[in-house]
C-alpha cells in the first residue's frame, strides 16, 4: 500500500466526515435559528414544515461521519485496516452519491452546497483507491 497516498486519503474522509458533523449540526441541533434556516433556503412560514424533515436528515449526515470515522480508525489498526478502509470508503461513496442527488435537485441552486458535500469524499477515495493500487 501506497503510504503517502494513504494518508492523503484519510485526510479527505476526515474532512468529508467534518463536513457532514458539520451539516448535522445545523440540521438537527441549530435549525431553529433564523439563520441557519436561511441557509437552508426555508421561509420562516415553513419551518414547521420541514423541522422534522431536517431533524432526521441531519441524522443520517452524522451516520456518515461516524461510519467514515470509525473507517479511518480501523485503517489505523494492523488486523482491521481493510475493513476500515472497505467501511471509509463505503461512507464517502455514500456521501458522493448523496451530493449526486442533492445537485439533481436543483442544478443551479444546489451546486454549490452538491461540492462542498460530496468533493473531499470523492478525493478521498481516489487517493484510497490509488493507495491499494500504486506501489
Amino acid at each position: 500500500m501506497n503510504s503517502l497516498f494513504a494518508i492523503l486519503g484519510s485526510v479527505f474522509i476526515l474532512l468529508a466526515a467534518l463536513v457532514h458533523l458539520m451539516i448535522f449540526f445545523m440540521e438537527s441541533v441549530l435549525f431553529h435559528k433564523p439563520r441557519v434556516q436561511k441557509i437552508f433556503g426555508v421561509r420562516p412560514d415553513d419551518v414547521d414544515v420541514v423541522k422534522s424533515w431536517a431533524y432526521n436528515q441531519g441524522f443520517y449526515n452524522v451516520f456518515l461521519a461516524l461510519g467514515a470515522g470509525t473507517g479511518l480508525v480501523l485503517m489505523g489498526t494492523v488486523e482491521m485496516w481493510p475493513a476500515g478502509i472497505a467501511l471509509a470508503m463505503f461512507a464517502a461513496l455514500s456521501m458522493v452519491l448523496a451530493a449526486l442527488v442533492l445537485i439533481t435537485s436543483q442544478p443551479k441552486k444546489m451546486a454549490r452546497p452538491a461540492i462542498i458535500q460530496g468533493a473531499p469524499p470523492l478525493i478521498g477515495i481516489i487517493f484510497l483507491v490509488l493507495a491499494l493500487n500504486v506501489g
